[in-house]
């Protein structure tokens, strides 16, 4: 026992410095190249009379919106009182846990650019699709009459004109940043170190040898209710694959988990009715399960 103990904080310590370099590096390069990104420009696209390229600028926002499943609330409401096409808010609705750079970066070093690229394309064009789908069959009219106070992105003209100050900026930006997710990093290089070091092999065995067809719906349903952000699930996705359970599988509960949450679908009921959560729930489960089965195919 003694010796498995060493072993998990052996590996939860090379994991979790590991992961926080490359997370404090890739985040204040974001956070330094956001003073001049035009979002203005971004807004306008999401009010564009041409579907699909403000279905496009929704995924956008998403993808440079950091945020985690929770965290989409606020700037979605604020959308949704703008009068932004609601398939556009859609499509920002679920690209916005699912994808960001510094995320992208961090997976492209666990499980390598194919794998990366992969997701990426994937989880984009599903997100798009969804939003357009949800769109189409009128879903507008099961959103709430309701105001919640917030404000989309706007560029800092003063950090844009002065570098240093830009650079300061960043700088505090990424502190703050990390301290709201340092606890979720450090939880996944435990767990995963967990994994990875005490799990016996021949109970991920066991199940990588059943049927996936089956076990990839399984691990979807397993992570939508989960509140999982995603830089908590890598880690442990990791492990898993190290130890030798399918990407497949690994795959569609990463996006489950980091795509919805039970928290996150409890603030959703405010927002909008009964039907509309329930197809939003829907929606995440078929796109980490398509996803899974889109692996399984591959054979990555």
């Amino acid at each position: 026992m003694p010796d498995v103990v060493t072993k998990v904080l052996l590996e939860f310590l090379s994991l979790g410095k590991n992961l926080l370099v490359l997370f404090l590096g890739i985040s204040f390069f974001i956070s330094f190249i956001q003073a001049y990104v035009p979002f203005e420009k971004v807004e306008r696209w999401m009010g564009s009379k041409t579907p699909f390229l403000g279905n496009l600028a929704g995924a956008l926002l998403g993808f440079i919106t950091p945020f985690c499943s929770c965290s989409t609330i606020p700037l979605l409401v604020t959308m949704l009182n703008r009068n932004v096409p609601f398939q556009t808010v859609m499509t920002y609705l679920f690209t916005s846990p699912l994808l960001d750079p510094w995320i992208l970066g961090l997976m492209g070093y666990i499980y390598g650019v194919k794998v990366t690229a992969i997701y990426t394309v994937t989880t984009f064009i599903f997100s798009m699709i969804i939003g357009w789908y949800l769109d189409k069959k009128n879903y507008k009219d099961q959103v709430r009459n309701v105001v919640i106070k917030g404000a989309l992105p706007e560029q800092d003209e003063r950090r844009r004109k002065d570098l240093f100050l830009n650079i300061k900026e960043s700088i505090k930006e990424t502190i703050d940043l990390i301290r709201s997710v340092l606890v979720y990093i450090l939880i996944g290089a435990l767990v995963g170190a967990i994994i990875k070091e005490a799990v016996p092999t021949n109970l991920l065995t066991f199940i990588s040898d059943q049927n996936q067809w089956w076990v990839i719906p399984a691990a979807a349903i397993i992570g939508v209710p989960l509140y999982i952000r995603l830089s908590t699930m890598l880690p442990i996705a990791q492990a898993l694959l190290v130890n030798g359970f399918p990407i497949a599988p690994t795959m569609a509960l990463l996006i489950g988990g980091a795509g919805a949450s039970l928290p996150e679908i409890i603030m959703l009921k405010s927002i909008f009715r009964k039907k509309l959560v329930s197809a939003f729930v829907v929606s995440v489960f078929l796109m980490a399960t398509v996803s899974g089965y889109l692996f399984l195919v591959l054979e990555l």
